[in-house]
């Protein structure tokens, strides 16, 4: 397996496997759930289900992942969404890209608007980025972060 990635957890990987067969179905192959595990099992590098998931822990390893849902602010802006993608840094911060459920105009103007669906962004342990506004906030603040603050 590549060390560089985390392991996400149990229920991470078979919600990974679902996406899978779900997708694999939709597009006309058919695919069991079985068969889902074994190729999501093959793609982190372990030669069948059950040794990838003696691997993974029952919780997460401390980090984000896709499809994880989350809400907090984009620019002082309350959002809800999901984590389109994630990538733990070496330094401990994730790099993440979040999709919006609705828009956000990121523009304090009457003149004309700015609206955003979807971000990326590096957040620290606290779901915070170190990137802040002129007033001092940051640009994100996940408040259902894995911390649990």
């Amino acid at each position: 397996m590549d060390m560089d990635i985390p392991l996400p957890s149990r229920a991470a990987l078979k919600a990974q496997a679902k996406r899978l067969r779900a997708a694999l179905n939709e597009a006309g192959t058919p695919c069991t759930h079985a068969q889902a595990l074994e190729t999501v099992a093959r793609q982190w590098g372990a030669r069948d289900w059950n040794t990838l998931h003696a691997r993974a822990q029952d919780d997460s390893q401390h980090g984000y992942h896709p499809g994880q849902r989350v809400s907090g602010r984009y620019l002082g802006h309350r959002f809800a969404g999901f984590v389109k993608s994630a990538r733990l840094m070496p330094n401990g911060r994730h790099a993440l890209t979040l999709r919006f459920d609705d828009a956000i105009d990121v523009v304090a103007s009457r003149h004309f608007s700015a609206w955003r669906k979807q971000v990326n962004c590096v957040v620290d342990q606290r779901g915070r980025t170190l990137r802040t506004t002129s007033n001092g906030q940051p640009h994100v603040v996940i408040h259902d972060a894995w911390s649990g603050r």
